[in-house]
This record gives C-alpha cells, sequence and structure tokens, in this order.
C-alpha cells in the first residue's frame, strides 16, 4: 500500500529539560519550481533501521514499507485528504448489499521486466496472504467473522471480491501493493530471492541492497503515471535520529524527522524548510501479558497512575507532543476522549500494588535505538516508577533484532515489556492489533486476550454507517484503556526537516510529504 504513514540513552534525566535556546526568527518556507528540476537528480532518504524484507506482504517495519511504497502500487491508494482514489484500478463497483465489489483495472501497466500486469496478480497476492503457508501478518485484514473474502479473475481486467458480509474496510483494504504472479507462483514466497530484489509496477525499480548501508531504486521510465522527476532515490540506513540530523544539515541526506530540541534552530536554519504536521501515531509501553508479572489488571494499572505522562511531553518535545490516553489518535475521526485518564498519582499506584500483592516488582523494557524520544523517555519512566518501589531495566536493541523478538511465531515471547509507536491506518480497524485471534503469529505480540474487545472488534468491520462505527469505537477505546495492557504515552507532531533543493511534495498531513513520490525531484 503506498500510504505510508511513515512514525538513545542520556547519562540524567535532567539533561533532557535543560535550557532552551533563545528563540530564532522563523523563515520563511521556500519551495522550488518544477522548472528549476534536474532530470538526473537524485534523492537521498535515510532509514531508521536496516530493512528486513521487500516484499509487501511479508514486511512488518515502516523501513520495509519505506522502499516499498517507491517500488510497488495497489489497486486503490489515499490522496492528501486521505480519500481512497484509484490506482491500478481505474474505477469499482460494489453492489447494494455491500457484498460484491468489482474493480476495473488499468491496461496500461506492466511489470518492472516488461511484462504486463493483470488481474492474475491481483488474485495471486490476495490468496497468497490468506494462505496460511506464507508469514503474512496482514491474513487478518481479509478474513470476516472467520471467513475468507474471495478474490476471483473476471477477465485479465476484471477482478471481483466476494465478501461473506459488509466490510466497513475493504476499500481501504484494497489498496494492498500487488507482487507478481509469474514470478512468485512456482516458489516459497516466505524464503524467495525476490524478497530481497523485487520486482513492481511502481515509479522506482529495485537497483541494489547493501545490508546495513543503503538499499537504492531508480526510474521506472514506463510508470503507468508518468515517467518520474527523479532518476535515482538512495536510503541510507542511519539508525540513530542525531546522526541523520547532522547529515541533513551537511547536505548527505535531503529529509530527516526534527528531534523536539533541534526544532527552534532548524526552523531558522538556511538551506532546508521545516513542516509540523499532526500524524495517526502513538507510542506506547507494552507488556507481555503471557508474563505472570503483567497477569493482574491492577499491577497494569499501578504502572499507568505511576507514569508522569504530562512530565514526558514537557521534558522531551517542549509542547510538540500530547499525552496519549487510547489507542487511536485526535486526528481519526474515530477518536474518543472518553476513557480512563489513569493521572499521574503514585499514592494510588502503590495501593494498587499492595492489594495485588506485589512486593519487589523488575521488569525490563526493550527498545531500537537511534530513537532519541523512546530513549530519554524511558530513562525518565524508570526514575518515576522507582519512586513507587518498581525497578526498570532498560535494554537498547537494534532495530533488526528487535523485531526477531517480538515476530517469534511464539507464545509468549522473549519479553517482559516494550516501547514502540504504531503508525495506523486511515480505518480505524485495529483487529490486527487486538483481537485474540492475532497472537501469537500477527502484530498482538503481547498477547491481549479480552472477549468483550474481540465482540467490539468484529462488530465494528461489519458495521458500515460511520456514526454507528464511531460509537463502537468509542467503547472499544475505553474497554481497552481500562485494562492498560498498553500504557499510552504520547502522540507525537510529525516534524521533518526537507533539503531547500526538493521539490513537488505533498501538502504537509498525515498522508506524508513524499505521498506522490513520481512528482518530487530536485534542483540542480
Amino acid at each position: 500500500m503506498r500510504f505510508r504513514i511513515a512514525a538513545a540513552l542520556l547519562a540524567f534525566v535532567f539533561v533532557v529539560g535543560c535550557a532552551e535556546p533563545a528563540p530564532q526568527k522563523e523563515k520563511a518556507i521556500l519551495l522550488p519550481e518544477a522548472s528549476q528540476a534536474d532530470p538526473e537528480g537524485k534523492l537521498i532518504l535515510s532509514l531508521g533501521g536496516e530493512i528486513s524484507v521487500l516484499n509487501p506482504i511479508l514486511s512488518t517495519d515502516t523501513a520495509s514499507s519505506a522502499v516499498e511504497g517507491t517500488i510497488f502500487t495497489g489497486m486503490t491508494k489515499i490522496n492528501e485528504k486521505l480519500e481512497v482514489i484509484p490506482d491500478l484500478a481505474k474505477s469499482w463497483e460494489v453492489s447494494k448489499d455491500g457484498k460484491l465489489w468489482t474493480f476495473y483495472l488499468r491496461q496500461d501497466v506492466k511489470w518492472h521486466d516488461g511484462r504486463p500486469f493483470t488481474a492474475h496478480d491481483v488474485v495471486f497476492t490476495f490468496n497468497a496472504i490468506l494462505n496460511p503457508k506464507v508469514n503474512s501478518v496482514r491474513r487478518s485484514d481479509y478474513i470476516i467473522n472467520g471467513q475468507e473474502i474471495k478474490f476471483r479473475v473476471l477477465d485479465n481486467y476484471t477482478v471481483q471480491a466476494i465478501l461473506p458480509e459488509p466490510f466497513a474496510p475493504f476499500l481501504s483494504r484494497s489498496g494492498m501493493s500487488v507482487i507478481p504472479k509469474h514470478i512468485l507462483q512456482n516458489q516459497d514466497i516466505n524464503t524467495a530471492k525476490f524478497n530481497r530484489s523485487p520486482i513492481g509496477t511502481g515509479p522506482f525499480r529495485f537497483k541494489e541492497w547493501v545490508t546495513g548501508d543503503h538499499v537504492a531504486v531508480v526510474r521506472n521510465a514506463n510508470y503507468y503515471l508518468g515517467q518520474p522527476k527523479l532518476s535515482d532515490i538512495l536510503f541510507k540506513v542511519i539508525p540513530d535520529a542525531n546522526t541523520q540530523l547532522v547529515a541533513l544539515e551537511a547536505g548527505e541526506i535531503d529529509e530527516s524527522g526534527i528531534p523536539p530540541k533541534d526544532y527552534s534552530r532548524l526552523k531558522a536554519a538556511a538551506g532546508i524548510n521545516v513542516f509540523e504536521y499532526d500524524s495517526l501515531v502513538y507510542t506506547y509501553l507494552g507488556f507481555n501479558l503471557g508474563n505472570p508479572k503483567f497477569a493482574d489488571r491492577r499491577v497494569r494499572q499501578a504502572l499507568a497512575y505511576a507514569t508522569n505522562k504530562e512530565q514526558l511531553v514537557k521534558l522531551i518535545f517542549k509542547g510538540l507532543a500530547s499525552a496519549a490516553y487510547a489507542p487511536s489518535a485526535p486526528i481519526s475521526w474515530a477518536y474518543s476522549d472518553d476513557v480512563p485518564k489513569f493521572a499521574y498519582d503514585p499514592e494510588k499506584a502503590k495501593q494498587l500494588l499492595k492489594e495485588a500483592g506485589v512486593e519487589d516488582l523488575e521488569f525490563t523494557i526493550l527498545l531500537n535505538n537511534g530513537n532519541k524520544e523512546r530513549e530519554n523517555a524511558a530513562i525518565i519512566i524508570q526514575q518515576q516508577y522507582k519512586k513507587v518501589g518498581v525497578k526498570v531495566n532498560l535494554r537498547v536493541m537494534e532495530w533488526s533484532a528487535l523485531l526477531k523478538i517480538v515476530n517469534a511465531p511464539k507464545a509468549p515471547k522473549d519479553f517482559e515489556a516494550i516501547l514502540m509507536g504504531w503508525s495506523l491506518g486511515l480505518d480505524p480497524d485495529s483487529y490486527s492489533i487486538w483481537h485474540s485471534s492475532q497472537s501469537p503469529r500477527g502484530f498482538n505480540f503481547i498477547g491481549y486476550n479480552n472477549p468483550e474487545v474481540d465482540r467490539l472488534l468484529e462488530l465494528g468491520r461489519t458495521t458500515m454507517e460511520k456514526t454507528g462505527r464511531k460509537t463502537i469505537y468509542a467503547k472499544l477505546w475505553k474497554e481497552i484503556a481500562t485494562d492498560q495492557p498498553y500504557i499510552f504515552l504520547w502522540y507525537p507532531k510529525a516534524i521533518s526537516g526537507v533539503s531547500e533543493r526538493v521539490g513537488g511534495l505533498s501538502e504537509p498531513g498525515p498522508a506524508g510529504l513524499f505521498l506522490n513520490i513520481e512528482k518530487v525531484f530536485v534542483t540542480k
């Protein structure tokens, strides 16, 4: 899917809250005109970690998805207004009962190897996702109350989807990136060489993947929406956020996230445009619910009371984030603030721990290196929990190593607690994260199991009217927030610094600045 929502240890906590530099005078954002585009220009971007695989039905991490978004396309995509619009499908129809969808495909699309794209590729892709032998965490996106969606070829350029019952998220799910049948039909998709050397239908063709260093893609001159303005994109693997920023300021990369401590300075810096916008993202502290330490809900609620979210937001983000209380984001149409807040109350935390019969609680939080906000937050949380008699150890890991633990197909998994974030989709359906069936082989890696949550998730998918769905999700967020399988920490603002040589960007918003990558260019 081309909608990629794309979302380090300090020695002492007080360093995070040190005095800010004097305010800098802001400068206007200057974007170059298309007439200044260099037809042989190369865009250089950074990845916050090593990619795991370049097959969109297998990948689970944002780094892999960022690269895949330039190589692959799906039947639909979203625009800057978060509306679903045609892509490989030029149009579609849906029956009155909402159970029969017919997609009419473009007939001018070729794979990067020159073979024509057809309906057979689309059906092959969805059937591969539904195949239990394929390690795809996206299977639940196409199963409704235990019944699979059926996909069939009507002719070379018409696909039909037969749903067992109406399914509200289906149109957005139809944007899944398509993989080529002619290459993968007789292979084990899990281990295919394709996964390191992919062929897609997107605006850029795969060139090379040098492990630990970079991934390169080059212009697809035959792209069906017109030849991209860039000749190449180089994705450099730079796990450390501060190193990324240094590279941006040195002109070695063209885009970087801006840490809050550097926001004012970068707003005034020459040669860099800074964009700030809301995002469909939240950060959380998740508990392994298969571990006896966290089996009692009172323990999790106690830790929620021991978490001073306002302090986290103030010290780390300096106003560029807000405290989170639910597994949604305020920008979502389905967001509800009617959830238990567990306002900071150390005495209440101690009381609940005592009621649960817990003494000398000690556990380890896993987190990925290079993400300074999370690493700083982990240290502050460590200090906060110490005040209620809970000892926290921190283990900072390479992103790829962390993913191996999270994605291991076993339960319980080998962690106690984990500090991570979710980039949310356009539709509020979060079945893959919270439904009990999605553990251990799915995004529900904490092993959450709540029958009422399962029921609401299923109901939210099959209720078609938006107002009704909003009511269902409000109940769902409240139920999950009461349980506290995660402690919801913060909603970050997306803050991105982009070199002034880059033009053709999308409007700043949750869909991202590089949504229409084929229109992006750099100046000579």
